[in-house]
């Protein structure tokens, strides 16, 4: 391996197969010996072949990479770890699953030999890294037979804490064993589980299911777990699922790119059951939490649009705007030109006083509904309805030339609504229409409820056109006739005495 370091230099290639084979005999001793005792559960005995088979595999890996004979082989460093690696995995993995379910089963006697397999295993790991990755310190040899695990983070997974809420996970990773050992440890704890093979099936899975995390493997054939991670992040449906990458090489560069695209964790292989457990539950735990936050951030976008829509409902909506995006409430504007109009439902007091309240309010609010579809069609801005009154104006807050006329043909269409309407519903009802046109001072009033109002002469000219009215017509000063002579036909009514006005010349609009 001319790519590969020994260390200590000088140290013959035999004398590394040596130690490196030891602790695999080791595991395979202590499984012989499992696999004879009687009375075990075919699970269990399952369980115990995978690792005598991993470290049959790894003795084969061993006299193939240390052949004196071919001392330069072309294998790159990362991948001589990573293959080596791998079996040493599986048979820690399964080990520990296997210790579980030995103390479930009250065999204090195959939970120590399996420890000792997990000790084995880990003294394996140590040597390849001292030989193989140059690290000054020499590896730390324990007594197999009397060993026990110690680390800080305890092995038992039966110790760590169980999650708080279970979660739906995608395990992505090439290797068969590493998926059945994740899977079997996260379904253990209450974890739903589904695996893919390589990187294109589990993008087609994470497109067509809802996956709260996923684990994915560094390391694949075809696409790679950072060309996954690079893809999922691309894609609006997968940016924000968590995922934590998984590997069985300590690649410092790999794992420092896989944060930056945006990866949640990483854990290295074998998996220690704690730090495995720990990890996955602040994963889905961020994700709950970035859940809420976009559920809370939701409603207020709801809630602000429902307060935009009530808004609008008693404001123009540019007058609704610029209320919002101004700290001060007061808005008043002059408009020079605008049309004024007033409509009056006749009689209708008398009318009400023979029907019941819901019925009084339910015929108003018909009409007046169908008064607003119509004043929005116009192109008005229905201002307020006062008792069975209704107001609206042409030319504001949006000024426009053709204000006039859009107020005209509005109060046409206000009485054919009327006719209409009392033909439908068999009432006789009838409406007056008042209009003028003119300058107008135009604001809101108000602190805890807000009033977009109209005043100014042009305001109290167009209320009285209207109650000195006609039942059934539409009644204009000569300056809003003015305005419409070229497009509508007027019937000139003479003269009225108009309050604050005098006496007046008035037109009926020909409908």
């Amino acid at each position: 391996m001319s790519s590969v370091a020994i260390n200590p230099p000088g140290l013959s290639l035999a004398t590394i197969r040596h130690e490196l084979r030891t602790p695999v005999n080791h595991v395979i001793g202590y499984v012989e010996m499992l696999r004879e005792r009687r009375g075990l559960p075919e699970s269990f005995l399952d369980d115990l072949k995978k690792i005598h088979r991993s470290g049959r595999e790894l003795l084969q890996l061993l006299n193939g990479f240390f052949d004196e004979e071919v001392p330069d082989s072309t294998e790159d460093l990362h991948k001589v770890c990573h293959d080596l690696r791998t079996p040493v995995n599986h048979m820690i993995g399964y080990a520990q699953i296997l210790i579980e379910e030995a103390q479930d089963l009250s065999l204090p006697d195959a939970v120590a030999d399996l420890q000792r397999i997990c000790v084995a295993a880990r003294q394996w790991l140590d040597l390849m890294e001292h030989y193989l990755v140059n690290e000054s310190a020499p590896p730390v040899m324990l007594e197999t037979r009397n060993a026990i695990p110690g680390d800080p983070v305890r092995d038992k997974w039966a110790e760590a804490k169980l999650p708080e809420e279970h979660g739906r996970i995608l395990i992505i990773d090439d290797d068969e064993h590493n998926r059945d050992i994740l899977a079997r440890r996260l379904e253990q704890s209450g974890h739903y589980v589904d695996t893919a093979e390589n990187g294109q099936t589990g993008l087609a899975l994470l497109e067509s299911e809802e996956f709260d995390l996923v684990l994915l493997d560094m390391i694949m054939p075809g696409l790679g777990g950072t060309d996954v991670l690079k893809q999922m992040k691309n894609r609006r449906k997968l940016r924000d699922i968590p995922v934590i990458v998984i590997s069985a090489l300590d690649d410092q560069e790999g794992i420092a790119e896989c944060i930056e695209l945006g990866a949640e964790d990483y854990l290295s292989k074998p998996f220690r059951p704690a730090i495995l457990h720990a990890r996955i539950n602040s994963s889905l735990e961020k994700r709950r939490l970035r859940q809420e936050e976009n559920n809370y951030l939701k409603r207020l976008q709801e809630e602000q649009a429902r307060s935009d829509r009530l808004l609008l409902n008693i404001l123009p909506a540019a007058v609704a705007e610029r209320l919002k995006s101004s700290e001060d409430a007061s808005i008043a504007d002059h408009f020079e030109n605008v049309t004024v109009l007033f409509a009056d439902l006749v009689d209708f007091t008398t009318l009400a006083a023979t029907e019941t309240p819901e019925r009084v309010v339910e015929i108003l609010n018909q009409i007046f509904s169908s008064f607003d579809v119509l004043a929005e069609r116009r192109g008005l801005e229905k201002i307020k309805t006062i008792g069975d009154a209704y107001m609206a104006v042409g030319g504001l807050p949006v000024p426009r030339a053709d204000h006039a006329e859009a107020a005209a043909r509005f109060a046409i269409d206000m009485l054919e609504e009327i006719e209409h309407f009392s033909l439908v519903c068999g009432l006789d009802i009838s409406l007056r229409v008042g209009i003028d046109s003119g300058p107008v001072i135009a604001g809101i009033i108000g602190r805890n409820k807000f009033t977009y109002d109209l005043w100014g002469d042009t305001v109290n000219t167009a209320s009285r056109m209207e109650s000195l009215g006609l039942p059934g017509c539409v009644q204009v000063t000569s300056t809003t006739r003015e305005l419409l002579r070229d497009k509508f036909v007027f019937r000139e009514r003479g003269e009225i005495d108009v309050k604050g006005k005098g006496r007046m010349v008035t037109w009926l609009l020909e409908t």
